[in-house]
């Protein structure tokens, strides 16, 4: 579903303009099916939450239970993925349960942003690879791979996953696919993003065109408000 997160380069043009074109037919089609009561919302762009995609959803139930399962233990220098990893995780959301929510955003932000960007084909040898959380912690990851540690562990903090969304967007400044965090606080929508160290307010940013979000339950097409 999305491409890598920063430029891309010159040699892999003709890839990118395979990927835009696949991208713009496919908001394209989303258009024909956008309800007429759509309302503004992230980054400024209407909205329109659609029925239940088992696709989604079940891809997502099946990230949360891969993440806790059980793996042999050993410890984390070790050449090979195990539970380490994901009990570091662990161990530093206990020492953040306490603290106020913007301070808790702000920290799993710093701590998941730490961690070594590299693009899916350099990772995993495919072209777009969500990561579950122990692997991005062990491999790095992408921009999706962030996000989604990030949303996984404020759904360990005890968030609810109505709060949390996966957001699909187009970066115009690097006229990339991007993915972030967007967590829904009241009448406030904060933006955890690996581009940036800072948990931002999402109208604040102007160069993020949305195109659909998603968390457990539900998922939401975004286009401009006309």
């Amino acid at each position: 579903m999305l491409t890598d997160c920063v430029p891309i380069p010159v040699t892999d043009f003709r890839h990118l303009i395979f990927v835009r074109a696949r991208w713009l037919l496919l908001l394209g089609a989303w258009l024909f099916i956008l309800p007429a009561h759509a309302t503004p919302s992230l980054f400024g762009y209407q909205e329109a939450q659609q029925n239940q995609s088992p696709s989604f959803s079940q891809w997502i139930r099946v990230l949360e239970r891969h993440i806790r399962e059980d793996l042999p233990e050993a410890d984390c220098t070790a050449a090979t993925l195990n539970r380490c990893h994901l009990r570091q995780l662990q161990a530093f959301l206990n020492g953040i349960r306490g603290l106020p929510l913007h301070e808790q955003l702000q920290r799993i932000n710093a701590y998941a942003n730490e961690k070594r960007y590299i693009i899916d084909l350099e990772n995993y040898g495919l072209d777009d690879y969500w990561a579950i959380a122990r692997e991005f912690l062990y491999n790095g990851g992408d921009c999706e791979d962030y996000a989604l540690t990030k949303m996984f562990s404020l759904l360990w903090l005890g968030f609810d996953p109505e709060q949390l969304r996966i957001v699909i967007l187009q970066d115009t400044n690097l006229r990339v696919p991007h993915a972030v965090l967007a967590v829904y606080d009241h009448n406030d929508i904060l933006v955890l993003d690996n581009q940036i160290q800072q948990v931002v307010d999402h109208r604040q940013i102007v160069h993020y065109v949305p195109v659909y979000s998603i968390n457990e339950k539900h998922w939401w097409i975004h286009t401009p408000v006309l």
